[in-house]
């Protein structure tokens, strides 16, 4: 079993910066991919960002290359996601996820434990 609490969510204006990190404890974390997903009102759950369990591999959804960092502490068991120049569209609650295997991917189903979620409000 793993647990997973998200934190640093807030809000923020338009153009600014957030990081948000999510606490992994319960089974060696390394043997774990991980993913950020968000869900805006009203909308599904999308794919956002995801490491593999060594760190060395890393997706992010198109509407968010080169604004977002994926990173990965294994050593403190926390995984964090840099958000820079935020829009008003990056507004959702944010869930961080750990799937059984350390390989990532970049869909809900794929993940098998979730954090409670961040909410992350940008304002224009």
């Amino acid at each position: 079993q793993v647990q997973l609490v998200e934190t640093g969510g807030g809000l923020v204006q338009a153009g600014g910066s957030l990081r948000l990190s999510c606490a992994a404890s319960g089974r060696t974390v390394s043997s774990n991919a991980i993913g950020w997903f968000r869900q805006a009102p009203g909308k599904e759950r999308e794919f956002v960002a995801a490491i593999s369990g060594t760190g060395g591999t890393t997706y992010y959804t198109d509407s968010v290359k080169g604004r977002f960092t994926i990173s990965r502490d294994n050593a403190r068991y926390t995984v964090s996601l840099q958000m820079n120049s935020l829009k008003s569209e990056d507004t959702a609650v944010y869930y961080c996820a750990a799937r059984r295997s350390p390989i990532a991917r970049m869909t809900t189903h794929e993940y098998d434990y979730w954090g409670q979620g961040t909410q992350v409000t940008v304002s224009s």
